[in-house]
C-alpha cells in the first residue's frame, strides 16, 4: 500500500503546485521600462484567494486574486531611475530585476516602422557603436486574433548593447537615441508595427462596427479557428476556380515547368513588375510559376547573358532552357544570375521562375528596368506580360493581420490596455494608398479610440508621412493615391497631441523601404520633444496657413518658417508647385518666395483659382524648405473631390 500511496500523493503536490500560479502579463519582464511619473498599472494571473505583495523600489501593494484569477495592483508614480527589482510574492514568488523607469513608447504601423536598425543605412556602424543600456526594446510577437487577447504572447525585453541592437526598430532606435541626448532618462520601445498591415485592421471592434464601411467586414467574421480556416479555403477555392478555371492548385505535377517549349498554353497573365495581390489574387501566399518566353538572334544567344529579374517577394529559383541559372530568398534583394555561354540559343528562348510567396506581397517588384537580360549583342527587356500559374495555394489556420478588420488591434494591442505610455509612434499608410480619401477619417478615429482604450485622453500621437515612392516618369501632376494619402495624414493634425514627419525628402524611387531611418526617427523626436515643451524652435517644417489670388497669381502664405523660406539648395528653382483654374486642370506653374510667402504663376492660367505643392505619387523632386532645412509638406489649396473619393474597404 505504502508504495501505491506515495506516488499517489506526489502527483497530488505537483499538481497542487502546479495550479498555485503567479505570474505577469507577459509585457512585463526583466530589463522592462516601466513609464515614469504616472501611476504604475501591474496584471497579472494567479490562483483565486490568495494575497499577492508586489513590491517595486521601496513601495508595496497588496492584491487578493479574485474568483476570475486575473489580479491588477497599482503603485505609485516613480521618478526616472532604477535599476529596481520588482516581486510577486504569493504561493509563489516571481522576481524581476533590472527594472528601469523612464519613458515608454508605443511603435506602431507597417514594414518602415518595423525595418530594423541592421538593415539601415547606418546600420553596420550603429550595430557595433557604443550603446545607453537605458534604452530597451520588446517586440512583441506579431499575432491576429478573432478576439481581443488578454495577453501578447512571450517575448523578452531587449537591453541595446553593441551588437544587440540590430533588430530594433531602425526608427524608433534613432528616435530613442535624440530624446536620450536631450532628457537622459531610460526608454523602452513597445514595437507592434506589422509589415504591409491596413489601417483597419488596427482598429478595435466597436470602433469598426460604427464605421458603416467596417461593420460588415467585422460582422462577417467566423467565431474561432475552424471556421476560420473553413471559410478561407472556401474563399481560396473560389478565388483560384476564377483565375485559372480548369486548373487544379493542389497535389500538382509541376516537375515539367522548367522545360524549354511553349507549355503553358491557357495559363492566365501577370504583368512584371508588380505582385499578383493587386493583380487578381488578393491575399494569396503559396506558389506561383511565371514564364516567359524571348526571341534572340544568333549574335544575342551567343555568348554569356546577365539576367536581372528586378526583385522577388519572397523566394525565387530560376531556370533559362531547362537549365537551373539559380535561385534566393529575400524580398528586397535584387535578382542577378550570370547565364554561361551555351545556355541561350538563337530563335525562342524560355525563362521560368518558382516564386514562392510566404506572406504579405507575392512576385516580381521594383524598377521595370531592372527586368531585363543583358547580352553581349545587347539587351532584351523582360517587364510586361508574363505567362503565371498557381503551383501551390497556402490555406492558413490562423489569421493573418490584413484578413479583415480588428485582427492586429486584438492580437497586439488589446493586450497592452491599461499600460502606462508616454506616446504613440505611427508609420502607415502605404496599404492604404487605394483607398486614401477614406484614411482621413479612420486615422482620426483610431488615434482617439487609442487615447481612450490606453486610459489617456492627450496621449503624444507622432506619425510619419509617407516617403517619396514609385518611378518620377509616371508621376501625374496634381493626381496620385500617394498624394492623396499624405494629405489624408496631414488632417489628423487637427488633433491635439499629434505631429507629422515629413520623409518626402528620404524616400526612394524604387524601394518601399527607403534606408535613411536616422533623418525620420529624429524628427520625430523633434516633434515630441516640442510637444513636451523641450524645443522652442519649429518641428514640423513650413505649414500653409492661407492662400489669395491677386490678378493672375496666387499667393501662399507660410507659419513654421524657422526665419523664412528657401530652396533646400541654394540657388536651385523652386519646384513642385502646380496651378489650376476653375477648370481643374494643373499645370507646372513659376514659383518665387518672397520671405514667408510662396507666389506662383503660370502663361496657362489666366485665373488661377488652388494650388497643390508636392502633389504626386514620388514629390522628391519638389524641393520647399524653412530656414532649418526641414521640408514643407505636399498641399493643396482646393478642396476639390479626390481621385480615390468612393473607395471603401476593401478595395
Amino acid at each position: 500500500m505504502i508504495k501505491k500511496t506515495l506516488p499517489l500523493l506526489a502527483l497530488s503536490l505537483l499538481a497542487a503546485a502546479a495550479h498555485a500560479e503567479v505570474r505577469l502579463a507577459a509585457v512585463f519582464g526583466e530589463h522592462m521600462v516601466l513609464q515614469r511619473e504616472r501611476p504604475i498599472h501591474l496584471w497579472g494571473w494567479a490562483t483565486p484567494g490568495q494575497t499577492l505583495a508586489i513590491t517595486l523600489a521601496g513601495t508595496q501593494a497588496n492584491v487578493k486574486v479574485p474568483a476570475s484569477g486575473r489580479w491588477e495592483a497599482g503603485l505609485p508614480a516613480m521618478k526616472a531611475g532604477g535599476p529596481h527589482r520588482l516581486t510577486v510574492a504569493g504561493d509563489q514568488r516571481v522576481e524581476l530585476k533590472d527594472v528601469l523607469i523612464g519613458d515608454v513608447w508605443l511603435l506602431g504601423g507597417q514594414s518602415n516602422m518595423e525595418f530594423p536598425l541592421s538593415a539601415s543605412d547606418t546600420g553596420a556602424q550603429e550595430v557595433v557603436s557604443p550603446q545607453n543600456a537605458q534604452l530597451r526594446q520588446l517586440r512583441v510577437p506579431l499575432r491576429a486574433s478573432l478576439q481581443p487577447e488578454a495577453d501578447i504572447a512571450p517575448a523578452p525585453w531587449v537591453v541595446a548593447e553593441a551588437g544587440k541592437v540590430g533588430d530594433f526598430s531602425a526608427i524608433g532606435y534613432h528616435f530613442a537615441r535624440q530624446m536620450q541626448q536631450v532628457q537622459g532618462v531610460p526608454i523602452g520601445l513597445v514595437n507592434t508595427a506589422w509589415g504591409g498591415s491596413h489601417l483597419e485592421t488596427w482598429a478595435r471592434r466597436e470602433t469598426a462596427l460604427a464605421d458603416p464601411d467596417l461593420a460588415g467586414a467585422v460582422r462577417a467574421l467566423p467565431s474561432d479557428q475552424v471556421a476560420f480556416t473553413r471559410a478561407r479555403r472556401q474563399e481560396i477555392e473560389g478565388l483560384l476556380t476564377r483565375w485559372q478555371p480548369g486548373m487544379p492548385w493542389q497535389g500538382v505535377d509541376s516537375s515539367r515547368w522548367a522545360e524549354a517549349g511553349d507549355i503553358e498554353a491557357g495559363w492566365p497573365k501577370l504583368q512584371a513588375p508588380g505582385v499578383w495581390e493587386g493583380q487578381g489574387l488578393p491575399g494569396l501566399d503559396g506558389v506561383v510559376w511565371m514564364r516567359k518566353r524571348i526571341e534572340l538572334g544568333a549574335a544575342q544567344a551567343g555568348g554569356a547573358a546577365t539576367l536581372h529579374l528586378a526583385k522577388v517577394d519572397d523566394c525565387d529559383e530560376v531556370w533559362v532552357n531547362g537549365q537551373r541559372v539559380g535561385g534566393q530568398c529575400g524580398y528586397d534583394q535584387q535578382r542577378r544570375y550570370e547565364l554561361p555561354a551555351g545556355v541561350l540559343r538563337a530563335g525562342a528562348n524560355w525563362i521560368a521562375v518558382k516564386v514562392t510567396d510566404n506572406g504579405g506581397g507575392g512576385g516580381f517588384h521594383g524598377d521595370a528596368a531592372t527586368m531585363r537580360l543583358d547580352t553581349a549583342a545587347g539587351t532584351v527587356a523582360l517587364a510586361g506580360s508574363w505567362s503565371a500559374r498557381v503551383a501551390e495555394a497556402r490555406v492558413p489556420s490562423s489569421p493573418t493581420a490584413n484578413d479583415a478588420p480588428t485582427l492586429a488591434y486584438n492580437g497586439l494591442i488589446a493586450p497592452l490596455q491599461g499600460l502606462p505610455i508616454r506616446g504613440v509612434l505611427w508609420y502607415q499608410g502605404e496599404s492604404n494608398t487605394g483607398r486614401a480619401a477614406a484614411y482621413a477619417g479612420g486615422f482620426k478615429r483610431l488615434i482617439q479610440d487609442w487615447r481612450a482604450q490606453f486610459g489617456q485622453g492627450d496621449l503624444p500621437f507622432f506619425f510619419v508621412q509617407l516617403a517619396s515612392y514609385l518611378p518620377l516618369q509616371n508621376n501625374r501632376p496634381g493626381h496620385g493615391g500617394w498624394a492623396e494619402l499624405r494629405d489624408a495624414q496631414a488632417q489628423a493634425l487637427a488633433l491635439p497631441h499629434t505631429g507629422m514627419a515629413v520623409a518626402i525628402d528620404v524616400g526612394d524611387a524604387n524601394d518601399i523601404h527607403p534606408r535613411n531611418k536616422r533623418t525620420v526617427g529624429e524628427r520625430l523626436a523633434a516633434l515630441a520633444l516640442s510637444d513636451m515643451g523641450l524645443r522652442q524652435a519649429p518641428a514640423s517644417g513650413p505649414r500653409l496657413v492661407a492662400s489669395e489670388v491677386r490678378g493672375n497669381e496666387l499667393r501662399l502664405r507660410f507659419t513654421a518658417t524657422a526665419g523664412g523660406l528657401r530652396t533646400a539648395l541654394a540657388g536651385e528653382a523652386l519646384r513642385g508647385f502646380v496651378l489650376a483654374g476653375a477648370d481643374q486642370r494643373f499645370v507646372p506653374a513659376t514659383a518665387r518666395i518672397d520671405g514667408d510667402v510662396v507666389i506662383l504663376s503660370s502663361p496657362d492660367v489666366a485665373a488661377p483659382v488652388a494650388a497643390r505643392y508636392g502633389w504626386v505619387d514620388n514629390p522628391s523632386e519638389s524641393n520647399l524648405v524653412g530656414a532649418d532645412g526641414l521640408p514643407a509638406s505636399p498641399l493643396r489649396s482646393d478642396r476639390w473631390p479626390l481621385d480615390t473619393q468612393g473607395k471603401r474597404y476593401p478595395d
